[in-house]
């Protein structure tokens, strides 16, 4: 990933999405998962995600594999999770892990920047950890919300209700909106990232990020080495 501090574009080669592993009740969710992962293929932008096929997960991963391949898609999965009756068929490359927290750290790793589409307790958890991660200091990669039909719009208020009370800094609130995709790419490409709370109150960079693994550098241009396993649909 360049860095942004230079003054030159983010560059996206490869986006962590978080979302839901249902598809929700209106079926706008689903068109809009549809439009991010084909948006993804044609920009040659490959999808890291939790690994598993079913609900929006499935949607994006699917379509992004049907435009790039199995290079295209790198899911990561706990191993309790991994049996098809809970995740679906896997597709892409899949690397199996551990344990959640193994899983997270690597799927922030990989990728250049962070989407979060519409889902549940586990697709906020993930996203309100990279966004205190961003906040620390542990990584600068844009974070972006597809907003499909308002869903963030509570999230977004109390966002901005943490700053106005004081629990969280102006700067840090720095998580990038749009209801369409092309635009939210665009404004992830353009992301500065402001000082962390670890760089205002210390002259040396953040050396090691959450449980050990370095979130930092993003994904490389070349296919990751060694993955557990490659899936077809």
């Amino acid at each position: 990933m360049e860095s942004s501090e230079s003054g030159t574009p983010t560059e996206l080669r490869r986006l962590c999405v978080f979302c839901g592993s249902s598809f929700g009740l209106r079926p706008e969710y689903e068109a809009s998962a549809k439009a991010l992962g084909q948006l993804m293929a044609n920009e040659k932008i490959g999808l890291v995600y939790g690994g598993g096929t079913v609900g929006l997960m499935g949607v994006i991963a699917k379509t992004v594999f049907a435009g790039l391949g199995t290079d295209g898609v790198l899911g990561f999965i706990p191993e309790a999770l991994a049996p098809r009756e809970l995740s679906g068929e896997m597709i892409g490359q899949l690397q199996v892990t551990d344990d959640m927290h193994t899983r997270k750290a690597l799927m922030a790793k990989s990728a250049d920047g962070f989407i979060g589409m519409p889902g549940g307790f586990g697709t906020l958890e993930e996203l309100l950890e990279v966004i205190t991660w961003q906040q620390l200091g542990f990584h600068k990669k844009p974070i972006g919300l597809l907003n499909t039909c308002g869903f963030f719009d509570p999230l977004l208020a109390h966002f901005k209700h943490s700053v106005e009370q004081g629990f969280v800094r102006e700067q840090h609130n720095t998580v990038i909106v749009s209801d369409d995709p092309a635009t939210l790419l665009a404004k992830m490409r353009e992301f500065r990232p402001n000082k962390s709370l670890i760089e205002a109150m210390s002259v040396q960079a953040v050396k090691a990020g959450p449980d050990g693994i370095d979130v930092s550098a993003g994904s490389a241009p070349t296919r990751p080495a060694a993955p557990l396993q490659d899936a077809q649909p």
